[in-house]
């Protein structure tokens, strides 16, 4: 058995993330962890902030367990900080798992034309998502660096105030909303 990879996927909505995460499903015989089919199925037409941080974090959970297990894992949604993906790839380290980053991006207008198009096509998958969220998630979005990508940068150490890249996750993606 190969050694198990995690794959992240990283960008802002409409850059082709889960087409992306469903392929490496198929072809690595990945386990993929969608954020946002979970966020729809528990929520429907709500996308509340605090039930999604939780999502993500036992999305996680399920999928470090699975790295345990010997298995490829598919985390599929946007980890726009650097923090976020140097916890996880800590996490991948520490399990002696390879670890791949997946960037992807594309223009403001054609990501709002695959917006409007997934809105109009797949209505029941998605969230409408105005103009001035996304030009808010531009904002707050923080872009890998090639070596970030690479694996050629190291894994910086945890923000100050935590002792470890797992102490960090844990106050990061909660385990229940508050």
């Amino acid at each position: 058995m190969s050694r198990p990879t995690l794959f992240l996927t990283i960008g802002l909505p409409g850059t082709g993330k889960t087409t992306d995460a469903r392929r490496i499903e198929v072809r690595r015989g990945a386990l993929r962890l969608t954020k946002d089919e979970w966020v729809k199925a528990l929520y429907g037409e709500q996308h509340p902030a605090s039930a999604s941080d939780v999502i993500e974090g036992r999305l996680i959970e399920i999928g470090l367990r699975a790295l345990d297990l010997g298995l490829h894992v598919v985390i599929d949604f946007g980890l726009w900080s650097k923090a976020e993906r140097s916890a996880l790839r800590q996490a991948a380290a520490d399990r002696d798992a390879a670890c791949e980053l997946r960037y992807y991006e594309l223009t403001a207008h054609e990501r709002r034309r695959r917006l409007d198009l997934r809105q109009l096509n797949n209505p029941e998958a998605t969230w409408p998502m105005s103009d001035e969220e996304l030009a808010g998630w531009d904002e707050a979005f923080e872009v890998p660096t090639a070596g970030e990508l690479d694996g050629s940068d190291p894994i910086d150490p945890p923000p100050s105030g935590f002792s470890s890249w797992e102490e960090w996750r844990r106050d990061r993606w909660p385990p229940s909303v508050a």
